[in-house]
C-alpha cells in the first residue's frame, strides 16, 4: 500500500514538472525569449515605433533575425511620425541593405501613422502596405530652435559667447538669426529635403519631378498614398504577414516570430534617477533625447 501511494506521488510530481516546463517554454517562445526549431520557417515581424531618435535598437534586432536561418521573410511594422534625419536614414539603410543583399521578402506595413522619417524607412522595403486611413507622406524637413533673446532682455540676462568664426553659434537661443545665417540654414534644409525626394523617387519608381511634387510636407491617407504610388496596397497587418508568407513559400498562415519587448525593472529606474542626480548628459537626460535641450534640430518628422 505504501509503495502504491509512493508511485502515485511520483507520477503526480512528474506530470506537474512536465506541465511547468511546457508552460515556461510557451511563455518564453511567445515573448521572443527563445527560438524554437521550426521546420516550416517563420516570418519575423519587427516593430519600428515612436519617434526615431536612435537606430541602434532597431538595426540590432533586424541583424539578429537576419542571421536566423528559420526566418524566411520580414515584415517591418511601422507606427512612427518620423524623427531625426540621421536615425531615419540609418534605419532606411539597414532595411534597404537587407532587401538588396538577401533573397527573403521584406515588406513594410504602416498602421496609424508612418509619416516623414517613418515613411523614409518604409521605402527601403520591397513593398509598402498601409490601412486606408493611415497617416503617411509628410515628405519634408523641419528645423526648429527657440529664440529667447527678448526673454533674456526682459530678465536682464546677457549671454556672452566667444566663437572661432561668425557662424559657430548659429541657432543659439540667445539671439535672433542674422539674414546670412537664415540663408545658410535654409540651404541645409533644402539639401536634406532633396535627399529625401531622391530616395522616394529611386525606391518608388518615380521620376524626380513627380516625387518632388508630392514632397511639400503634406500628409496623405493610406488610400491617397496608394493612388499616388507611395504605397503598393491597402492591407491589415495580418494580411501583410500572410502576403510575406506566400512570397516566402510558407503559405498564407505562416508561423510568426517577434522580438521580446525590453524589460524595465528597479535597476533601470535607479539608473535613471542616478543620471538625473549626477547631471550626466549621457545618463538619464541623454536617453530622453539624442541632442541637448535647445539645440537646433533638423528632422524628418510630422509635427
Amino acid at each position: 500500500m505504501a509503495n502504491s501511494n509512493r508511485n502515485v506521488v511520483i507520477v503526480l510530481f512528474a506530470i506537474f514538472g512536465l506541465f511547468a516546463v511546457g508552460a515556461a517554454i510557451a511563455i518564453l517562445s511567445s515573448s521572443g525569449g527563445i527560438s524554437l526549431p521550426s521546420s516550416g520557417g517563420r516570418v519575423a515581424v519587427i516593430p519600428l515605433r515612436g519617434v526615431i531618435a536612435d537606430e541602434r535598437g532597431f538595426t540590432g534586432t533586424l541583424d539578429e533575425f537576419r542571421g536566423d536561418g528559420s526566418v524566411r521573410g520580414f515584415v517591418i511594422e511601422i507606427e512612427s511620425p518620423g524623427g531625426t534625419v540621421g536615425a531615419s536614414q540609418a534605419v532606411f539603410s539597414a532595411i534597404r541593405s537587407l532587401r538588396d543583399e538577401d533573397e527573403r521578402p521584406v515588406l513594410a506595413w504602416m498602421g496609424d501613422v508612418g509619416a516623414s522619417g517613418g515613411y523614409y524607412a518604409a521605402v527601403g522595403a520591397d513593398s509598402i502596405y498601409a490601412l486606408p486611413g493611415t497617416i503617411t507622406g509628410s515628405i519634408g524637413v523641419i528645423m526648429e530652435f527657440p529664440n529667447a533673446e527678448e526673454l533674456f532682455r526682459k530678465a536682464g540676462v546677457e549671454w556672452e559667447v566667444i566663437t572661432s568664426g561668425p557662424h559657430k553659434d548659429m541657432g543659439s537661443f540667445s539671439r535672433e538669426l542674422a539674414p546670412s545665417e537664415r540663408r545658410i540654414l535654409q540651404e541645409l534644409v533644402e539639401d536634406v529635403h532633396e535627399q529625401f525626394v531622391e530616395v522616394v523617387a529611386e525606391n518608388r519608381g518615380m521620376d524626380w519631378q513627380s516625387a518632388m511634387e508630392l514632397a511639400d510636407g503634406r500628409i496623405y491617407s493610406g488610400r491617397q498614398a496608394r493612388e499616388l504610388g507611395l504605397v503598393d496596397g491597402l492591407m491589415t497587418l495580418d494580411e501583410t504577414i500572410a502576403q510575406a508568407g506566400r512570397m516566402a513559400g510558407l503559405g498564407s498562415n505562416p508561423a510568426v516570430v517577434r522580438p521580446r519587448p525590453p524589460s524595465r525593472g528597479v535597476l533601470d529606474f535607479l539608473d535613471f534617477v542616478g543620471g538625473l542626480l549626477s547631471g550626466e548628459a549621457t545618463g538619464a537626460l541623454g536617453r530622453l533625447s539624442p541632442i541637448g535641450p535647445g539645440s537646433p534640430r533638423i528632422l524628418y518628422e510630422w509635427r
